[in-house]
């Protein structure tokens, strides 16, 4: 896994409160839970927590786009 790995929630059926539909979302490393199929990521609760895989597309950003992306969060 790459230091920064996006993905982008195509599906938040079962998750509502949690997720939001095409939002961006840091994946957290988590080695074991891919073996499950499954990602870590940080929802909308400020909590990380696992979520089947098939919810989300994996992108690839620029470096440029993800100093973007954390300056943003500041």
């Amino acid at each position: 896994m790459n230091k920064h790995e996006f993905v982008i929630c195509i599906n938040n059926r079962g998750y509502e409160v949690s997720l939001e539909p095409r939002k961006l979302y840091q994946i957290l490393a988590d080695a074991e839970a891919e073996k499950h199929n499954q990602i870590r990521l940080i929802d909308e609760s400020g909590e990380d927590y696992l979520y089947p895989a098939s919810l989300f597309d994996r992108i690839t950003l620029p470096a440029q786009v993800i100093e973007h992306v954390f300056h943003a969060q500041a």
